[in-house]
């Protein structure tokens, strides 16, 4: 395609939001396959660290088509699987390390930002997580003092009483909220064309309109030819499935979101989010938003997964699961009732089997890949960005010890359980956030939802 605009707000926010061609190159000594955040970060620190080495990065478009340009713009120093890290007694000093390395990774993705120049609107107004239940603020509550009994300070973790988080975020249900400082909000395109920027600058050579379909140990099958490379890298995520032998690792779930128009001072008042907070209501069918720099309400929820792994390149604003985001937005967020909406997308998230990150390279094939981020990447990108660079020179690192470092997923199960599977997963969560909407903790569907999940 070629109407980037089209792809999401933040993208027809873009100065310029077109493809560079560039010329292939016959060799490489790292090809990196993906130019999302995963890609553009694993290039740019083996740049940093060697800055002889010949990298080059392959997008099948343009620089931040996938879920990089279209997700909801939350830089949280948090990633799916550390909870569960740090409730296990054998595995929990493993976790508060891993868990305060992600809290210093949104100050790293800041301090990059500053020193190439990235202007993504980047602003560290923390999250406010309220609960739109009962049950989920007292799950909250106790996590809250679960994570202040581990070490981590009231500072980074705390609850907010109904009146205080109404201060920060004004929504329908509101039963106070959980809230940590480690979230940024950010201009999700402007960040990934800024780091592309910057690792161009660098020396990288970055191939867009430039499909990868199938790999091997030293070798690229590109749509413009043959690339051979000494190393490579996937960072694909939600796009996985395009490369040849690689149909089942990875789930493509859609998440849609909705953009408002500007809205005037009197009425953020009426809604919160004076420190451009991030925000969601605890429930399992996840919505999330954030307060953007030109003062929109970018909303977004959890969606659905099309049968066979199937994609589509441009999800209309018109499309019934992004019109139900923005009815969701306008029941949970009264104050923009009568706010025109100006755009609709939808984005990708790539889900591995076990629900958690992975950045795994073997020195006997020389690739590797990194991923899995269930819909947290803008934060663990940098992350895996950082581990993945140190694997492939071969350094042994602080990093390449964190449990994310070869904890490879098993396959999905074919179709169509795949399929059913994430039907039946949806259907708990839906019940279950029901069961607790009433004041009841949902023992069942919620039981069944984890179970099945992951």
């Amino acid at each position: 395609m070629d109407n980037y605009r089209q792809i999401s707000f933040w993208f027809d926010s873009l100065e310029d939001a077109t493809a560079e061609i560039t010329a292939l190159p016959e060799t490489v000594d790292v090809a990196v396959i993906g130019g999302g955040y995963t890609g553009l970060w694993t290039a740019y620190y083996l740049k940093k660290k060697s800055p002889d080495l010949r990298v080059g990065v392959f997008e099948a478009e343009t620089v931040g088509f996938g879920a990089s340009g279209r997700n909801g713009g939350w830089c949280m120093g948090a990633a799916e699987g550390v909870g569960d890290l740090l409730e296990n007694k054998k595995t929990r000093q493993e976790g508060i390390r891993l868990q305060n390395i992600l809290h210093d990774t949104v100050d790293e993705i800041d301090r990059v930002c500053q020193a190439e120049g990235i202007d993504c609107h980047f602003t560290k107004g923390g999250s406010v997580y309220v609960a739109g239940t009962e049950q989920v603020a007292r799950e909250s509550q106790e996590w809250m003092k679960f994570l202040q009994g581990i070490g981590f300070s009231e500072e980074e973790y705390c609850w907010l009483g109904v009146e205080e988080s109404a201060k920060r975020i004004r929504l329908s249900r509101n039963y106070g909220a959980a809230y940590t400082t480690h979230c940024a909000s950010v201009h999700p395109a402007r960040l990934v064309r800024g780091l592309a920027d910057a690792v161009r600058k660098l020396g990288v050579l970055v191939v867009e309109k430039c499909p990868v379909f199938e790999y091997q140990t030293g070798m690229l099958q590109t749509g413009r030819g043959v690339v051979a490379a000494e190393k490579i890298v996937r960072a694909t995520e939600g796009y996985t499935d395009s490369l040849r032998g690689q149909r089942r690792k990875m789930m493509p779930l859609y998440s849609m979101v909705v953009a408002t128009e500007p809205m005037s001072e009197s009425r953020w008042q009426e809604i919160g989010l004076a420190e451009r907070e991030t925000f969601d209501d605890g429930r399992r069918a996840v919505v999330y938003g954030q307060r953007t720099r030109d003062n929109r309400l970018v909303f977004g929820g959890r969606s659905g997964y099309y049968f066979g792994s199937k994609r589509k390149s441009v999800i209309s604003s018109a499309s019934a699961a992004v019109q139900n985001v923005a009815n969701e937005m306008r029941k949970l967020v009264p104050a923009v009732n009568g706010v025109e909406i100006t755009h609709g997308w939808g984005g990708l998230m790539g889900v591995p089997r076990h629900w958690r990150p992975c950045v795994s390279y073997s020195n006997t094939s020389r690739t590797g890949w990194a991923g899995g981020y269930v819909g947290e990447g803008v934060g663990a990108s940098n992350l895996a960005g950082r581990i993945m660079s140190d694997l492939v020179l071969g350094e042994q690192t602080d990093l390449t010890t964190l449990p994310w470092v070869d904890d490879q997923p098993r396959r999905w199960e074919p179709e169509p359980i795949r399929w059913l599977g994430h039907k039946m997963v949806a259907f708990f969560a839906n019940q279950a956030d029901k069961v607790e909407a009433d004041g009841h903790k949902s023992r069942i569907w919620g039981g069944l939802f984890d179970w099945l999940a992951h």
